[in-house]
């Protein structure tokens, strides 16, 4: 089966790339419209094994870009939907669902070097410089999506090493919190980024529990293409590099 599911990956790539895959232990943090697209897109290339880190569960505003989000899936956990839609994919993976977040209370749970391959799709700024700090620090790969809000346009996402990442408000944010702690990444890191903002039509000022929040813009909106292709175009940065390490395929 595993054989027939991934022929036309190996006819384009060949067996010993396939079998470089296969053996990969990637995780990825994050479970929402930029991790569920950049984790099917693993395995459907052939990953071998792959944990899922979120805390949340379906509700109704991730239909239009989350693929675990259906009506049908609305209070399920992320992870949940996400390992058996992708063990449905390839029944031969090895798939972990874990509904935590990534935080300084929990990050002592992961062995990050226990993986070959780290994923960033985390949206809290605070989490996020954690695990990149934490990260960069293991000596494994490690990529990171910045801000797939607010674009509209695919031609427009590009992957840069994150201290050429220009146009990204996330990117610069980061860069502020890093340059205020004094805590900067050990080392250099490929993020998938888009040099696009556009403007929300609309302002959200209550949170979830209907306060008011000083007229600030909470919530940003997304297209569901640019998001898959954001978490798609970080999927494909981890899969070219893990074969271009065996000189498989031109750079």
């Amino acid at each position: 089966m595993s054989q027939e599911i991934f022929q036309r990956t190996e006819l384009l790539v060949g067996s010993d790339a396939m079998r470089r895959l296969a053996s990969l232990r990637v995780i990825i943090f994050g479970a929402g419209g930029v991790g569920s697209w950049c984790a099917e897109g693993l395995v459907r290339s052939g990953i071998g094994s792959l944990t899922m880190v979120d805390p949340d569960v379906v509700c109704a505003t991730n239909i239009n870009r989350q693929l675990p989000a259906m009506n049908s899936t609305i209070g399920i956990p992320k992870v949940d939907v996400m390992s058996k839609r992708l063990a449905d994919i390839n029944p031969g993976l090895d798939v972990k669902a874990v509904r935590l977040s990534y935080s300084p209370e929990t990050a002592d749970k992961f062995d990050l070097s226990s993986y070959d391959v780290i994923i960033d799709a985390i949206d809290s700024l605070s989490d996020k410089a954690l695990l990149i700090l934490n990260a960069t620090a293991s000596a494994r790969k490690f990529y990171s999506s910045m801000g797939a809000a607010l674009k509209i346009h695919p031609s427009k996402i590009d992957v840069a090493e994150f201290w050429k990442v220009k146009g990204c408000p996330l990117a610069a944010s980061l860069r502020h919190k890093f340059r205020k702690t004094g805590k900067f990444p050990s080392r250099k890191f490929k993020c998938v980024y888009a040099d696009e903002i556009i403007k929300n039509k609309k302002s959200i000022c209550e949170s979830d529990d209907g306060s008011m929040t000083f007229n600030k813009v909470i919530v940003n909106g997304t297209f569901p293409t640019t998001v898959a292709i954001f978490g798609l175009t970080l999927a494909n940065a981890v899969l070219v590099d893990a074969i271009q390490q065996m000189d498989l395929i031109p750079e």
